[in-house]
């Protein structure tokens, strides 16, 4: 009898308890920003909730935004948090570092109150001064638990002499201070500049884009927009659509500054302000903006099965980050190569860069791509001294082992397909057909299915496995080859970098191997003295010196005096070039020229 009770119980609570998510799928939620003190760096939110059927509600704040991957705790630039109903102050109280729960007492609606500091100069938090209001959806907006599907709507008042919001949020009507969000992950994923940016623009099929120039620059806007427009087109070319009716490009200039970030229909690029005046300068900035928008393929639609739909509370961990962003990587300088702009030549030496730093970095002997892409939230974005003795980047890597894959596809097709068939492929197929990401094995499929072979030996060897990476294995299908300029040199090293120069000759990297790492010199080291004679720079340390030559050097660690002597070693560094192979074949020209010239 008593369980029978219980189950009664049990089920009559069920019963007549609301669903959370139901419950949370009728709130109306809307938002206020306002600046009234911009030069504090302080932007304040005003959050309105109503139709809550439930006791308590909670507000959480995500720790993370899509596009970078680290825990950020947002959070902690939250100050002043107040609740309200008909101006009768609400009890709350936090349940976690980003949770705040807030007692209802029988009312239907509430109003929160909070501060954000916002000082932070870069494409993932919230930047506020007298000159810009730049918000980071993530690090800004609560949202109520369960109530990600959730439309809300939010209203910008502007700090003095701001005249203009750029956003991919649609706008109420006509007015561009009030936008909204069909969702939060729309919400999250719509950063909303505030200012008086220079905004001009084009067209791309049916596709309307801004571009927002903020805080100057010696930019030609003409020159610009027509550069973007096939750029653009170059990138739509490969997947055979553009999916966005509107997409907005955020572009942060900044006296010193560099990188950006993705988002479903816009990107946030920081560029040091006046590069554009040089035609280099210039090239590094639309290839950045070819990484972030080739990003609104690739990641933001054709993803990770991992990363989607997110979980703002955690990681989101995905061994495919060589893809999302390696595989962007490789494409950043080959749409700016089709566009004209790098010869095949220059374009080479950037495939050697890459080369070059994986094979001149020890990490890469340790760690191998997929564990780089899975510890990107513990390592990638948390570099340390030992970093490069621990770990490869994702982004180097994976763009080579894009361009394997590549060439791969062009020999085993002769030359019917390339990596841009796969990757349409890939979307087509995961994106607009099944709706969801892919996993490990369908990505592979997808590959093998323009090679027309197995790739086992490529995901064996340089993705789950730490091989040696054989460039010239597949270079060679296009007539090319690497050649290390000193793969004959034999000169002696320690195997360390110092401190920039106008400060303390301290090291500041022990690469692992070296004779330093071998005989015990550490970073931090400040270097006294070499055989006795005063220190003057890394180079004299070697300088008239042989491979197993044995040097003394004098440091001060921790503020205490140490003498090590040290047993030089010959510098393994590599300089790779890129050069055609003696009469090469007419397959191996039919490939270079699919690969180059498509």
């Amino acid at each position: 009898m008593k369980t029978i009770i219980g189950l009664l119980t049990t089920c009559l609570t069920v019963l007549t308890m609301m669903d959370p998510a139901q419950a949370a799928g009728n709130l109306k939620i809307d938002y206020t920003l306002s600046f009234p003190q911009a030069q504090t760096h302080y932007v304040e939110v005003e959050m309105n909730i109503s139709g809550i059927t439930q006791p308590t509600i909670d507000l959480k704040l995500p720790v993370w935004t899509p596009g970078s991957y680290m825990v950020r705790e947002y959070a902690k630039h939250l100050e002043s948090f107040s609740a309200e109903n008909a101006g009768k102050s609400l009890i709350f109280k936090k349940t976690d570092k980003s949770t705040w729960r807030v007692s209802l007492a029988g009312a239907k609606s509430l109003k929160v109150k909070y501060s954000l500091y916002c000082f932070e100069m870069s494409v993932r938090n919230n930047y506020v001064t007298s000159a810009q209001g730049f918000i980071v959806g993530a690090s800004t907006f609560l949202y109520p638990a369960g109530a990600i599907a959730n439309a809300s709507t939010v209203h910008i008042k502007p700090y003095k002499g701001w005249d203009k919001v750029s956003t991919s949020l649609d706008k109420v009507g006509d007015d561009q201070f009030t936008v909204v969000a069909p969702n939060y992950d729309i919400l999250y994923d719509s950063p909303i500049e505030v200012g008086n940016q220079d905004v001009f623009g084009f067209k791309s099929g049916n596709t309307e884009y801004e571009i927002a120039m903020c805080l100057g620059g010696n930019y030609d806007r003409e020159r610009m927009k027509k550069d973007l427009k096939i750029l653009v087109e170059k990138e739509t070319a490969i997947f055979g659509e553009n999916p966005n009716k509107r997409y907005v490009f955020l572009v942060h200039n900044y006296s010193k500054s560099g990188g950006g970030i993705e988002h479903l229909s816009s990107t946030v690029l920081q560029v040091v302000r006046n590069q554009y005046g040089s035609e280099g300068g210039y090239q590094r900035f639309l290839a950045l903006a070819a990484h972030e928008h080739f990003h609104l393929w690739n990641v933001k639609r054709l993803r990770p099965i991992a990363l989607g739909p997110f979980n703002y509370d955690v990681e989101n961990y995905t061994t495919n980050l060589w893809i999302a962003e390696g595989f962007t990587a490789y494409y950043d300088n080959l749409v700016v190569h089709r566009m004209g702009l790098y010869s095949d030549d220059n374009y080479l030496k950037m495939i050697t860069s890459d080369m070059n730093l994986i094979d001149n970095t020890p990490g890469s002997r340790v760690q191998p791509l997929a564990e780089a892409s899975f510890d990107a939230w513990i390592k990638y974005y948390r570099p340390t001294e030992n970093s490069v003795n621990a770990g490869i980047s994702y982004y180097s890597k994976g763009s080579i082992v894009a361009m394997m894959f590549d060439l791969e596809i062009i020999k085993g097709s002769k030359g019917k397909y390339s990596l841009d068939d796969a990757m349409k492929h890939l979307y087509n197929e995961y994106y607009k057909v099944k709706k969801r990401g892919y996993t490990d094995a369908e990505f592979k499929a997808g590959v093998e299915k323009f090679a027309g072979t197995k790739v086992d030996d490529i995901y064996n060897k340089y993705i789950t496995g730490l091989d040696a990476m054989d460039y010239n294995k597949y270079l060679a299908y296009a007539g090319l080859k690497a050649v290390d300029s000193l793969a004959e040199t034999n000169v002696p090293t320690l195997g360390i970098t110092m401190s920039p120069p106008g400060t303390k000759p301290m090291i500041a990297t022990v690469l692992r191997g070296s004779a330093a790492w071998n005989d015990g010199l550490n970073v931090n080291d400040e270097i006294t003295a070499v055989d006795g004679q005063p220190f003057t720079t890394l180079r004299a340390i070697t300088t008239n010196r042989k491979v197993g030559d044995k040097v003394t050097l004098s440091v001060l660690r921790d503020g205490l005096p140490y003498s090590i002597p040290v047993t030089l070693l010959r510098n393994n560094q590599v300089r790779y070039d890129i050069v055609s192979v003696p009469n090469p074949t007419a397959e191996q020209v039919a490939v270079k020229t699919k690969w180059l010239k498509q």
